[in-house]
C-alpha cells in the first residue's frame, strides 16, 4: 500500500492533451460572430437526449469545461426551450421520449433550429431497428443539421453549429 501511495505521489498526473487553445477559441469566437449576425444575439441551446448512452452527452458537456469554456463566449446552454433557438438532440429517440421532444419542439420560438448530434440521433446508430426507437431525430421532427460521430468530438459539434448559422435555414 504504501509502495503504491508513493509511486501515485512522485508520478505526474494521467491526464490527456486539451485542445489547441487558439483553434477553439477563433472558432467559438467565429461562432458567437455568426450567431450575433444572425439572431443580433447570443446563441442559446437546448439539449434534449431523447434515450442515448450519454457518450454524447459527455461531449457536450464538455463545451462548458475549463478547455472550451463556451460560456466566455456568449454560447450557453438554456433550462428551457422557450429560451433556445436550437435544439441539439442526442439519441435515437426512444418511442417513450418521441412525445416529449415533439412538444419541446413545439415550445421552442421560431426561429429555430433542430441540430441531430451523434449517429444515434441521426439515423438510431447501432438502436437502428429495435422496436423501442424512432430510428433518429427526423422520424419525429424536421430536422436542419446532422453532426455525425459516435460521439461526434466538442469541436466538431461547434464547427456543426457554425455551419447551421452560416447556412440560416430557419
Amino acid at each position: 500500500m504504501r509502495k503504491l501511495l508513493l509511486q501515485g505521489l512522485l508520478k505526474a498526473p494521467l491526464t490527456e492533451k486539451g485542445p489547441d487553445d487558439a483553434a477553439v477559441e477563433a472558432l467559438a469566437r467565429e461562432l458567437d460572430a455568426a450567431a450575433r449576425a444572425r439572431l443580433g444575439r447570443s446563441l442559446s441551446i437546448r439539449e434534449v437526449d431523447a434515450g442515448s448512452c450519454n457518450g454524447c452527452e459527455l461531449e457536450i458537456h464538455a463545451l462548458g469545461n475549463a478547455f472550451y469554456d463556451l460560456d466566455r463566449f456568449g454560447i450557453r446552454f438554456v433550462a428551457s426551450p422557450r429560451h433556445a433557438d436550437v435544439l441539439l438532440v442526442t439519441g435515437p429517440v426512444a418511442k417513450n421520449m418521441a412525445e416529449a421532444l415533439k412538444r419541446t419542439y413545439d415550445a421552442t420560438p421560431s426561429p429555430k433550429w433542430v441540430v441531430a448530434a451523434g449517429d444515434c440521433a441521426i439515423n438510431g446508430g447501432l438502436f437502428a431497428g429495435s422496436y423501442a426507437v424512432t430510428d433518429g431525430a427526423a422520424a419525429v421532427i424536421p430536422v436542419d443539421l446532422k453532426i455525425p460521430g459516435c460521439p461526434p468530438t466538442p469541436v466538431d459539434l461547434l464547427t456543426g453549429l457554425l455551419a447551421l448559422l452560416r447556412a440560416g435555414k430557419a
